[in-house]
């Protein structure tokens, strides 16, 4: 088999599904992650007979689009995922948004019921336009043939410009039968769209740099827009960190960007951050934040989010800049061209700012980070979540290794103490918080990079949600590694239901737990299990040496909470600490799970 279909003429006149794959083609696609059905089976049967673009077939279009997501986040590319209409449309809503809000940049494929059907009720028939309007960057429905490869280009140009997201093109099937011409990538017009602003504003860079030379409690706060930007980028920030001796900050999506071995570095900050990261977040005199949305996650109690400081903001997206957090200073452009602006202007200074002007800022920040604020009493006879973590780290840390996580308390415990040194090596669900996002996240990173060690860090109730995927992993030798820290609840649930529900732990527990070493072998995979923190280094090294898929049943303490923590409604420098007595919870108290 070729990539070229022997239909195809000198004109490049091709039917609407020889299109879509010469689309793809056309646009660097090697992988794709789907599921058929009745509206999209013409594009199956050219998949079938060509072998340069591989079809991982997932179990249900959910995983296809967490899939693209973790592959896109990873490398760097576009995700692309295939849908059927109606109910394949609608399974892949969650992903779409979850998409959306982390600025990942895939592009959903959907089938649709034929033109002469839409608006009929017909059979698997849904209104895809108007369901994704709100959960894409872009959307669009493609009524004529000879529109749909120029169609496809840009959703590629628009998912990856200015601050990347999700886009959909919905395909009614008659379209895909349709014969009509293939227009090149090179004749397709530009929309406004795929051209954004990247280059910043020189006389806001001389004004922040007048800032940050002059401030005596400076902080530079980061986000997912400066992995976003590329790898560039995140090596301009570290040459800017250098440069200036400003200690550095991130968000949970911003990981990695810095090295957690860096001198300056302060952890993550916001919900579940560091004691030092926060407090200076809260006592800082300037603060930079570089691609960065000040979401409630970081913000907490807005009005009294770092009170005394001049901000300034770097974002892509001008429609961030003042949205949440007024700033002083705001600069609209890509986080690598406004870093390396940066460093420029800084090291055009005609004196050097002197260094010394931050030594009482240090020392503080060497006084916040003695409180040692991700500590745990440790335990010889119970696994202790966060040892877990750790010891996984210490295991994996100097082997060519990518981490995705679920969402909940092992996802805070995965960013608060698996150091991450690189950028694209952290695949985790931030704005929508979507459980069951690691599995097939972790399906799409092993895809995209064969020869590495791909492990999600879950928790028990969320990656049941995707479960199924495994039975993708085994299928496609994806040697997919499931570390499963399970604590037999809804961790994080049961831990605002401790702190602010009165203890009362309504449906958090998970009384019917499936035996996940039996699930694993069903599965044709690999299933290990651990409940002693003696044989716990042993089990991991077990697991990575096993070239299959693995789900590793870690045993670990069931009533442990994700310290620190900035409650709902309180300031940064109002964190809860280990150690600290829990509202509602002081019989855990003397148990040293608080």
């Amino acid at each position: 088999m070729t990539g070229e279909n022997p239909t195809q003429t000198a004109n490049n006149c091709m039917t609407g599904a020889e299109i879509v794959l010469h689309a793809l083609r056309d646009n660097g696609v090697e992988h794709i992650f789907g599921y058929p059905g009745a509206a999209i089976l013409p594009i199956y049967d050219e998949i079938f007979q060509q072998d340069d673009i591989k079809h991982i077939l997932v179990r249900h279009e959910q995983g296809a689009g967490h899939a693209a997501e973790g592959y896109a986040r990873s490398t760097g590319k576009v995700g692309v995922m295939l849908v059927t209409s109606g109910p394949g449309t609608t399974n892949a809503v969650t992903p779409l948004q979850d998409a959306l809000m982390d600025s990942v940049p895939i592009v959903c494929l959907s089938g649709q019921v034929p033109t002469t059907l839409i608006g009929s009720d017909a059979f698997q028939e849904c209104d895809t336009v108007g369901i994704t309007r709100p959960c894409t960057k872009h959307n669009c429905l493609v009524k004529d043939v000879n529109e749909l490869a120029s169609t496809i280009h840009r959703a590629f140009r628009i998912a990856k410009s200015g601050r990347p997201g999700p886009v959909l093109v919905d395909m009614p099937k008659d379209v895909l039968f349709a014969t009509g011409i293939y227009t090149p990538p090179s004749d397709t017009a530009a929309a406004k769209a795929c051209r954004p602003k990247v280059e910043d504003d020189i006389d806001q860079i001389g004004k922040a740099i007048e800032l940050m030379a002059n401030a005596r409690r400076p902080v530079i706060y980061t986000g997912g827009g400066v992995i976003n930007s590329g790898t560039e980028a995140s090596r301009l920030l570290r040459e800017f960190v250098d440069l200036t001796d400003l200690p550095i900050t991130s968000t949970l999506m911003g990981l990695g960007a810095y090295p957690a071995s860096g001198k300056n570095w302060l952890k993550m900050v916001g919900l579940h951050g560091s004691y030092e990261a926060n407090m200076v977040m809260h006592e800082c005199d300037v603060m930079l934040c570089i691609g960065a949305r000040f979401d409630d996650r970081v913000t907490s109690r807005v009005e009294a989010f770092s009170p005394n400081s001049r901000k300034i903001h770097v974002d892509i997206d001008p429609s961030s800049i003042n949205k949440t957090v007024r700033v002083d200073i705001g600069i609209r452009g890509d986080a690598g061209h406004v870093l390396g602006r940066l460093v420029r202007s800084w090291r055009a200074l005609s004196r050097n700012p002197d260094r010394s002007r931050l030594d009482e800022w240090w020392k503080k920040i060497a006084y916040w980070r003695e409180r040692n604020s991700f500590a745990y009493e440790m335990s010889n006879e119970v696994i202790m979540p966060q040892y877990a973590v750790e010891r996984l780290y210490a295991l994996t840390k100097d082997r060519d290794t990518y981490i995705t996580t679920e969402v909940g308390q092992h996802q805070m415990w995965a960013a608060q103490l698996y150091g991450l040194e690189k950028p694209h090596r952290w695949m985790t669900s931030g704005g929508l918080g979507t459980m069951g996002y690691g599995l097939p996240a972790a399906l799409g990173v092993q895809i995209a990079h064969p020869e590495s060690l791909v492990i999600d860090i879950a928790g028990d109730a969320s990656v049941q949600m995707t479960m199924k995927e495994m039975s993708a992993a085994v299928q496609y030798n994806a040697p997919i590694k499931i570390f499963i820290l399970n604590n037999s609840y809804m961790g994080m649930v049961r831990q605002w239901q401790q702190m602010l529900h009165g203890n009362r732990l309504a449906h958090s527990y998970s009384e019917a737990l499936p035996d996940f070493v039996k699930l694993a072998e069903a599965f044709g995979a690999v299933g290990m299990r651990c409940e002693r923190p003696a044989d716990l280094d042993g089990a991991i090294r077990e697991m990575i040496d096993v070239n299959r898929p693995v789900l590793f049943d870690c045993r670990v303490a069931e009533l442990a909470n994700c310290l620190p923590m900035i409650r709902t409604g309180r300031a940064h420098n109002e964190m809860l600490l280990p150690g600290d007595t829990v509202a509602g919870a002081t019989d855990l108290a003397g148990q040293g799970l608080v």
